[in-house]
């Protein structure tokens, strides 16, 4: 069985293990052991209150309850962009107009932008290979979205995502090539590290900050802005069906898109409802395939924890649990939790008692 929870410091061995082979583009989690230190070390401060509420950085990791193993990550900043300039292109459109000659002309033009600072985002997304499909890597991104409706007050109304642009098989960038690469000394990849360990302040000392008229870019480079890694389609899928759109903006190395959505309008925390656990001791098919099973959690702010359970597990009340799921959730009968379809496939369990649970949630 497979449980979200908080990463803990006993993760950096399997952490480390998953970001060398991620390979190239996971800026978040490049594979720097000490880094990766850090940041468990901020996201234990974050679950224990121990930082600013705006500098927080929550990280989940999947774990394999067997194996007692992380074979998964994904992560929520709660801010960005306060102590480091956070930049992006917005990509719009210079309009150049001649009655007398007759000629109106519309030029799509990239401006430097830090139009996100102080918006929540989600991160970090990485999970094992070995344990890809299933529904595991729903559970990984999803659980997210239930952890920031439960605690909005931590987060901003809306949050955004950066996706992955496109780059070749040795990690190089059309869009670096033809831009970033004029301006800095380096290999993408090296810029790309740079960044994701925090060290932004190059970018402002040395990009340009006038537009740049994407028409004098090399076809190779205008084709891939707004656009993502192959790898990164099926994430980008999953949010779309989450809600999240296109805002205009894209990374300054890659161009891959950014993706943003309003909190309450995510189809998780809309088809969202709350239960009492009921733990039972009649046995339980929990493998069941994904468009049947509902995501399930504990609603601790601290020990945040999710698994899933068949959806017909869910009454009007009540949710039923087995005893093992009870005990990686840690929950007792009696307990609230919070559920969620895991697969957007229709109408679900919850969705006949949606108004109640409506009428309840208003007055919490």
């Amino acid at each position: 069985m497979l449980v979200i929870r908080p990463l803990e410091s006993r993760d950096l061995d399997d952490l480390y293990a998953m970001a060398q082979n991620a390979g190239k583009g996971l800026t978040t989690l490049p594979a720097d052991r000490d880094l990766l230190e850090r940041k468990i070390h901020l996201a234990r401060d974050t679950f224990n209150q121990r930082c600013a509420p705006e500098a927080g950085l929550y990280l989940f990791a999947l774990e394999d309850i067997t194996t007692r193993k992380a074979v998964g990550i994904s992560g929520i900043q709660a801010r960005v962009g306060l102590d480091e300039v956070f930049y992006n292109y917005r990509l719009s459109v210079t309009v150049n107009a001649s009655k007398e000659l007759g000629v109106h002309v519309r030029t799509p033009t990239l401006h430097l932008s830090n139009d996100m600072t102080d918006t929540s985002e989600i991160c970090s997304l990485l999970l094992s290979d070995d344990y890809k499909g299933g529904g595991n890597g729903l559970l990984l991104s999803r659980c997210r979205f239930m952890y920031l409706d439960e605690f909005r007050k931590h987060f901003s109304d809306k949050v955004f995502a950066e996706m992955r642009g496109v780059s070749d098989s040795n990690g190089q960038s059309p869009l670096w090539d033809a831009l970033g690469s004029k301006f800095f000394d380096m290999e993408f990849s090296q810029a790309d590290v740079l960044s994701g360990l925090g060290n932004k302040a190059f970018i402002a000392e040395l990009m340009p900050k006038y537009p740049i008229y994407l028409p004098m870019l090399p076809e190779s480079a205008r084709a891939v802005v707004g656009k993502v890694h192959n790898n990164t389609a099926p994430a980008l899928k999953m949010l779309q069906a989450e809600g999240f759109n296109f805002n205009g903006l894209v990374d300054i190395f890659d161009g891959g898109p950014v993706v943003e959505a309003f909190i309450h309008n995510i189809r998780t925390v809309r088809e969202s409802v709350n239960r009492h656990a009921m733990v039972t001791r009649k046995p339980i098919d929990l493998e069941v395939p994904v468009s049947e099973r509902a995501m399930v959690s504990n609603r601790s702010f601290q020990d945040f924890r999710v698994a899933t359970i068949p959806m017909n597990c869910v009454d009007p009340d009540t949710v039923k649990l087995p005893p093992e799921v009870a005990e990686a959730l840690r929950i007792e009968s009696g307990d609230p939790v919070r559920l969620a379809p895991l697969k957007d496939s229709g109408p679900w369990a919850g969705h006949h008692y949606r108004e109640r649970n409506i009428q309840y949630r208003e007055v919490r």
